[in-house]
């Protein structure tokens, strides 16, 4: 087991694209994207055999924060990852492998978003708080709709014959629009937006393997999402909506326009991403014919300390959210990266 540099490119390259569980997350473009936007340095954890060949792999960003504290994330800003083995066996000596960063880092969590669960001491699952959403696509636009249930398919094939307009691209306009349409969408959340250099250097980062989706009121932007390809899956990962959007229905025009765009694209499947369990986007990918599957993490914490608090739903933060939502977007976009930085 070892802390590898980044400088072991084309070795990380190969392992992640041979191995079928291999997530965007595990990919050196993902890891070191979110270090160039954030800053958040990228440890490696890898394992070989006795002949020196890469057998497993686990990249952690260290993420600092004055008001969340720190944490090793495996990966940090994503919704998957954690340890990627050859076998169990290999899987555990990653977490020790984390585990011992953690401590000779003074680092007083480890956070595992997916993969195999470590076992041992200091380890623990948490399962419970958020579910996955993922389907395969079908094999054209009616069928599509037909695999959307009733009420839903009815509000989308509203959304189809709108005035509505659908644009996709990666240009410096489609990237500012879909800033402006995000930040204001978790404004609204009563949570800070994430820095716009973060969804930059992923841009830059995965080239045609991430793009922008925009619904369109005339030439106004509405609703807009970045999603990532990824071995015939499209994901969308950041995305959201003004307050015109779910009038205007331009969700629902986004995400089925984004099932056609990924079809086009040679894709097969779609990824909806994660929601917390018993909140709206739950219910709203339930509403579309996706089933929640449970999605099971892992912590590592060093003796008598407590796990980072996150999540925006917690009663801790419910004052802070209400008062966010009452922000000016101007000041809710200048002060909210300098604090979702330090989410990871």
């Amino acid at each position: 087991m070892s802390a590898a540099p980044l400088g072991d490119a084309a070795e990380w390259d190969a392992y992640v694209a041979a191995h079928p569980g291999a997530t965007p997350f595990h990919s050196r473009t993902w890891c070191e994207a979110i270090t160039r936007a954030t800053g958040h340095r990228c440890h490696i954890v890898t394992a070989r055999d006795a002949a020196g060949t890469l057998t497993g792999l686990l990249p952690l960003h260290h993420v600092r924060s004055p008001l969340f504290g720190q944490a090793l994330v495996g990966s940090g800003f994503a919704v998957g990852g954690g340890i990627l083995a050859d076998d169990p066996a290999i899987a555990a000596t990653l977490a020790g492998g984390a585990a011992d960063i953690a401590k000779s880092l003074g680092v007083p969590s480890v956070e595992l978003r997916g993969g195999p669960l470590p076992e041992g001491t200091g380890w623990a699952s948490e399962e419970g708080v958020y579910a996955g959403f993922a389907r395969d696509l079908a094999a054209d636009e009616e069928a599509e709709l037909l695999a959307i249930p009733r009420k839903q398919r009815a509000e989308v094939r509203k959304a189809l014959v709108s005035d509505l307009r659908v644009t996709t691209g990666r240009d410096s306009a489609e990237r500012r629009d879909h800033y402006r349409v995000y930040a204001e969408s978790v404004r609204n959340l009563g949570t800070p937006v994430f820095p716009r250099a973060l969804f930059d250097a992923i841009l830059d980062a995965f080239g045609d393997d991430a793009d922008i989706l925009t619904v369109r009121d005339g030439r106004r932007p509405i609703a807009s999402v970045l999603s990532l390809h990824w071995r015939g899956t499209v994901m969308p990962y950041w995305g959201g909506g003004t307050f015109d959007a779910r009038r205007l229905r331009a969700n629902e025009l986004m995400y089925f326009a984004l099932m056609r765009h990924a079809r086009e694209r040679g894709g097969t499947r779609f990824d909806f991403g994660r929601s917390k369990v018993g909140t709206g986007p739950f219910a709203y990918k339930k509403n579309w014919g996706f089933e929640p599957e449970p999605l099971v993490y892992a912590r590592w914490l060093a003796p008598g300390e407590q796990p980072r608090d996150t999540n925006p739903n917690s009663a801790k933060y419910r004052l802070q959210v209400d008062l966010w939502k009452k922000l000016p977007l101007w000041a809710a976009n200048r002060i909210g990266p300098l604090i979702a930085r330090g989410l990871g």
